[in-house]
């Protein structure tokens, strides 16, 4: 088992959380220490996707770690150095955007801004619905910034949501070892 300490934060896009908890469970089996972090949506909120009561259950199952779904939570990780990277997956247009802006106003912006306070990787698997349109700048934002390395990414439905754009979940190993070395893994868009 690796020994690098990896932060995985899990935003909305519920319609993705099945791929990525799939991801989380692979990774889980590479690394010892997986610490679960939720947003406040994916937290306390329930879809036709399921209940975040199950979302949070199954995080733990999996990590063996209590979900940090606040702020207060994941402060921390800066200051005490908890982690070696940090996974947003999936990462929604919101979530980007905060980033991009340098707003700190949930946990999973939080535990990005604590963790970037150490210089560590920050990967982020995308599914936004906005990414060819209104979320574009956002992505080209943290992509010439230092520390962010994407998923590669692509349209998951050109004919239906033509601006819609989702990250391949099978490849957060490859990602976050090309982050962990400071390289973004190729090629980024699929």
């Amino acid at each position: 088992m690796r020994k690098e300490r990896i932060g995985f934060a899990v935003c909305g896009s519920f319609c993705t959380h099945e791929r990525v908890l799939s991801a989380l469970e692979k990774l889980t089996a590479i690394y010892e220490t997986i610490i679960p972090i939720a947003s406040e949506n994916a937290a306390f909120t329930d879809t036709r996707f399921g209940t975040s009561d199950d979302l949070l259950e199954k995080l733990e199952d999996l990590t063996g770690n209590d979900v940090l779904c606040d702020i207060p939570s994941v402060e921390p990780i800066g200051p005490k150095n908890l982690l070696d990277i940090l996974v947003i997956a999936p990462a929604t247009g919101n979530t980007i955007a905060k980033l991009a802006a340098g707003i700190t106003d949930t946990t999973v912006t939080m535990a990005a801004k604590a963790h970037l306070r150490n210089g560590g990787p920050v990967v982020i698997a995308m599914a936004s619905n906005d990414g060819l349109s209104a979320g574009a700048r956002n992505i080209g934002e943290l992509l010439a910034r230092k520390n962010y390395y994407f998923v590669p990414f692509g349209q998951d439905n050109a004919t239906g949501k033509p601006s819609s754009l989702v990250a391949d979940f099978d490849l957060l190993p490859e990602t976050i070892d090309a982050a962990l070395q400071g390289q973004q893994l190729q090629p980024i868009l699929l």
